[in-house]
């Protein structure tokens, strides 16, 4: 029957591109967070156009992995690993200078995903715990995008950056506050930046990811994932009839994660040269969704578990 609910088409097959093969060749991509995840997800869609990409992370074992499974996309260019703590300015301008040593040329695309969070009551976070989603999330985006900037605007050369955001910068996140403070500020530096260094040819834009779940999700942010499906019927699982999450998104499904990689991708493209300073929400409509009347208020403390806060 025409009127049953189905949720949005599925994507193209794995291995689709959406530009035109080579759209990245001779072009050099950094990415970091791209040893695992959303990351290599969207590194692996700018191999697959060409790019030769620099995945960077802190950990080196993740990091060769992704090198092995990137280099093998087809159409890749060079692919390279760059152990780096985006926290560190000093550690941040030398992956930009193995970068440049492995392609010959300062990357011409910035993608900013690395980035910590985990769930907690406002109230339970610890002075260490803010700076570690804070510093990692916001201050390492901001070192990474500085020194990207730099280096453009004294090359005198345009370039293009991508920095993860998340719908909550926007909303408010309860049980998040540090990360969505963090988030915030990214939001508002992909603004304020896309202003000042658009004169100079280079571009910044913001990508917003849905749930997209995949193998390589923190324990906390899946268990927090587990408890929101409580009695529903598995990640992906469940249609417009069934449970899970999939039958909590507008779209009656969870995004594939090469969907977040053709986004990215062409935020960074030649085809977006007038795009800049704007944040790209990709989630089926999931942050828009409102019902009709509110559910009942459960506290963050009960939602995560944990008893009266004692001090």
């Amino acid at each position: 029957m025409k009127n049953l609910p189905r949720g949005l088409p599925a994507p193209p097959p794995s291995g689709a591109s959406a530009l035109p093969a080579g759209t990245y060749a001779g072009q050099t991509v950094l990415v970091t967070g791209g040893g695992t995840g959303l990351g290599k997800a969207i590194a692996a869609e700018f191999a697959r156009l060409g790019a030769d990409v620099v995945v960077a992370g802190r950990r080196p074992a993740p990091l060769e992995a992704a090198c092995a499974e990137l280099a093998a996309v087809p159409g890749a260019g060079r692919v390279t690993a760059a152990v780096c703590d985006i926290r560190d300015p000093e550690r941040v301008a030398e992956v930009f200078d193995a970068a440049a040593a492995a392609s010959g040329r300062t990357p011409d695309v910035l993608v900013n995903n690395a980035a910590a969070n985990f769930p907690c009551p406002a109230e339970d976070l610890s002075p260490n715990a803010w700076r570690a989603v804070v510093d990692t999330t916001l201050t390492g985006t901001w070192f990474m995008t500085r020194e990207f900037g730099r280096r453009h605007l004294a090359a005198g050369t345009p370039g293009s950056i991508v920095s993860i955001g998340a719908s909550y910068a926007w909303t408010g996140g309860p049980g998040f506050a540090h990360s969505a403070a963090a988030k915030a500020g990214v939001k508002n530096l992909v603004e304020t930046l896309a202003v000042e260094w658009g004169p100079y040819g280079i571009r910044i834009n913001g990508l917003v990811p849905g749930l997209f779940p995949h193998e390589d999700m923190s324990e906390d942010i899946r268990d927090g994932l587990d408890r929101a499906e409580a009695g529903g019927g598995g990640v992906g699982g469940g249609g417009a009839g069934g449970g899970g999450f999939a039958a909590r998104q507008p779209a009656l499904r969870v995004g594939e994660p090469r969907e977040l990689g053709w986004a990215a991708t062409f935020l960074a493209s030649p085809y977006a040269r007038f795009v800049t300073g704007h944040t790209l929400v990709v989630d089926g409509a999931n942050w828009q969704r409102r019902s009709l009347v509110n559910p009942d208020v459960v506290p963050v403390r009960e939602q995560m578990g944990r008893g009266p806060f004692t001090g």
